[in-house]
């Protein structure tokens, strides 16, 4: 059975925040190290020290996004990963799905079926459009717009950064 998670909503002090979790926000973080060294095979400690993370978080992380078919893995001792396709075609959303699994705000809003309210609630069609929404804005932003213009290849980005608008009607 596969495992649905959602992005959950937590209160610090007097801080409220819709947040992924902290290993998803990492891969982020993960993910740009690599994109910011394209076509480069680097060793999980090359990573670990790149993004100032401790190394078995890093390998744990690593696993998981090759899993996930974002990053290659080549065994040996020249061994590594690197980016499985083009920064550009890499979004965060792909990043939160092979981390998290299905983007949802609630579980009814990914997968129909599972609420015994389903049937008499009138929410779920808005939090399908609320969920639509956050796929759209986490789709629109690519890996290539997450690393720094002085860091890729030409010194530019290679596309300018999505914006997104919400409606109030």
């Amino acid at each position: 059975m596969v495992a649905y998670s959602t992005i959950s909503v937590l209160f610090i002090g007097d801080t409220e925040m819709l947040r992924v979790s902290r290993l998803t926000d990492y891969s982020c973080v993960l993910m740009s190290c690599l994109a910011a060294a394209p076509g480069e095979v680097l060793s999980a400690a090359d990573l670990s020290v790149r993004a100032r993370l401790e190394l078995p978080t890093t390998s744990k992380l690593l696993k998981r996004l090759s899993r996930g078919g974002l990053v290659e893995s080549f065994r040996g001792p020249q061994g590594g990963y690197r980016l499985a396709r083009a920064p550009v075609s890499i979004t965060l959303a792909d990043i939160v799905v092979a981390m998290e699994g299905p983007i949802g705000m609630t579980e009814c809003s990914v997968h129909a079926g599972r609420c015994s309210f389903e049937a008499h609630c009138g929410a779920r069609s808005n939090w399908r459009r609320v969920s639509d929404i956050v796929v759209a804005a986490l789709t629109g932003v690519t890996l290539a717009d997450m690393v720094p213009p002085a860091a890729s290849s030409q010194g530019q980005r290679t596309r300018p950064s999505a914006a997104l608008t919400l409606r109030t009607d």
